[in-house]
């Protein structure tokens, strides 16, 4: 079992319905007061640790009981994240569409009531919601009585907790746009959030990053499962590398700092790809920049990647066997749609797809027999084995949220798109390190004329496939909605088609409308 920095802090009585955020705001109502939990060095770790399994468990027991707020599907944040930034894309073709309420975005064709819209929505609420309330206790004042070593301490999980509310609005300035905005400053009851463009979302998160740097761990100062300095330089590096999506303004040169300040620090490119996306990838930590730990002791859970895992392996075959991917049953959940096997050259050992029984084309989206299947990942040791911690229904599996190959793909990027800072040939050298990597010797390499951008979208998908960046990416290239790029089932037809452009962005849920009239949505 790995070893993870947290305990989690057992809060009672937390259930939220759906309800304007300025409600969300008022966590936690809890038996446990912040009289009791915020006495110390340990406490204050100790709801820190809430803050960030937030991403990954609904609830304060094994599997998600005691549910830390009420929704329609009940799933965690990394689920409902998933669903949202992989099921509409040429990546994943979702099985059960009607029991699992997966049309929508697997159609592009939701609208405001959508249920994953919904659920996404207020499980990124309830984090920002936490992180507001730990910040909240933990101003210099509330702990002004410490120890100066303890004050210093506290003032690094200050700046993780700020860090993990920047991931969260990022995601929510990723997804829906024009958010409402609530930090640790306004009041709680009654508070009504005000609306903010994505320009002043864009432009909080960059200051917030900028602000934490003093007060982050360095690398090789941090805890396996906090996020050091590297995870807020990546951010910024990818909130800068969509700029022009978010802001309508270029900022591919301030996106190539920010990856140098990564590449900086030492990383390096794991040797073996499949080992990032294992059981012990929290060894990883040469090429994992941060990543949601998942324990199958101390995180049990129906998502995160126990859903990717489980979710990637059929329920009706005879030939592929759970075992071998160190879980108990598949789900049969998704397969891959046809375009996508085409982006990889054989030879490439990161197109890991069992075809066995599968066409590469699904003509049916709730047959599973059509489409491969992934094998991207498992929960397998280094030794091939199933952990020994193994529950039946949850992973020891981590989930990268920052690695090093995505740093050199959008420096590479960065600099096809015009970004100074770099050059061609240091881009090239670094699309190539992949390449290699992927091929196990130089034959895959490309000359510098062949790194076009077309080239590093279609490098993308091949080196971070089911990492949830695919939608973005897509959007990036004016592909997702646009007929410039079709996969099957594009828009509800088996060729695929264009659709309203408004699918670039999700709309802000019809409760949440009722709840706050500061909020409105554009196009739907």
């Amino acid at each position: 079992m790995k070893k993870i920095f947290y305990t989690i802090l057992l809060l009672a009585g937390i259930f939220f319905t759906a309800s304007c955020v300025g409600d969300l705001d008022q966590y936690p109502h809890t038996e446990t007061t912040s009289a009791d939990v915020y006495t110390s060095v340990t406490g204050y770790k100790s709801v820190l640790g809430k803050l960030y399994v937030s991403f990954v468990i609904t609830g304060q027991e094994k599997g998600g009981g005691n549910s830390d707020l009420s929704s329609n599907s009940g799933y965690d944040y990394m689920r409902c994240y998933f669903n949202m930034q992989e099921s509409g894309t040429d990546e994943v073709i979702y099985t059960w569409q009607e029991g699992d309420k997966m049309n929508g975005l697997t159609y592009l064709s939701w609208d405001a009531n959508d249920v994953w819209v919904s659920d996404t929505y207020y499980r990124i609420y309830y984090t920002i919601a936490l992180c507001n309330e730990f910040l909240r206790n933990a101003t210099d004042e509330k702990i002004g009585g410490f120890s100066e070593s303890d004050q210093g301490e506290i003032r690094h999980y200050r700046a993780e907790a700020r860090f993990l509310r920047a991931l969260a609005y990022y995601h929510a300035l990723d997804l829906y746009r024009n958010i409402p905005f609530v930090t640790e400053n306004d009041p709680v009851g009654s508070y009504l959030p005000p609306r903010y463009t994505s320009n002043q979302i864009f432009e909080y998160i960059e200051a917030e990053l900028k602000n934490i740097d003093e007060d982050l761990l360095s690398k090789s100062e941090c805890e396996y499962g906090r996020a050091p300095k590297t995870a807020a330089y990546a951010l910024l590096a990818r909130l800068y590398l969509n700029a022009e999506v978010y802001i309508n303004q270029a900022k591919y040169t301030e996106c190539i700092e920010y990856c140098n300040k990564v590449i900086g620090e030492g990383y390096t490119l794991e040797p073996e790809y499949k080992k990032l996306f294992n059981a012990d990838n929290d060894k990883r930590t040469n090429e994992i920049i941060y990543a949601f730990p998942v324990d199958a002791t101390s995180t049990a859970s129906w998502g995160a990647t126990t859903y990717i895992i489980c979710g990637a392996l059929s329920n009706t075959s005879d030939s592929q066997l759970p075992a071998s991917y160190g879980v108990s049953s598949g789900w049969g959940s998704f397969r891959l749609r046809g375009e996508f096997p085409d982006l990889f050259n054989d030879g490439d050992d990161r197109a890991m797809f069992y075809t066995e029984g599968q066409t590469k084309d699904v003509d049916v989206v709730e047959n599973q027999s059509y489409g491969y299947l992934s094998e991207k990942w498992t929960n397998l040791t280094d030794a091939g084995e199933m952990p020994s911690n193994f529950s039946d229904f949850s992973v020891n599996t981590d989930f990268p949220v920052f690695r090093l190959a995505d740093v050199y793909l959008m420096l590479a990027e960065a600099v096809v798109r015009g970004g100074t800072g770099s050059s061609r040939s240091v881009a090239l050298g670094y699309v190539n390190q992949l390449r290699t990597r992927a091929f196990g010797d130089n034959s895959g390499n490309i000359a510098d004329g062949q790194m076009t951008a077309d080239f590093i979208l279609d490098e993308r998908g091949r080196e971070l496939y089911w990492e949830c960046v695919r939608r973005t990416d897509l959007i990036r290239y004016g592909k997702f909605t646009t007929s410039s790029y079709r996969w099957q089932w594009k828009g509800g037809t088996k060729d695929g088609r264009a659709v309203d452009s408004k699918y670039n962005i999700y709309p802000i849920p019809s409760t949440e409308l009722t709840a706050n009239p500061n909020l409105y949505n554009e196009n739907y």
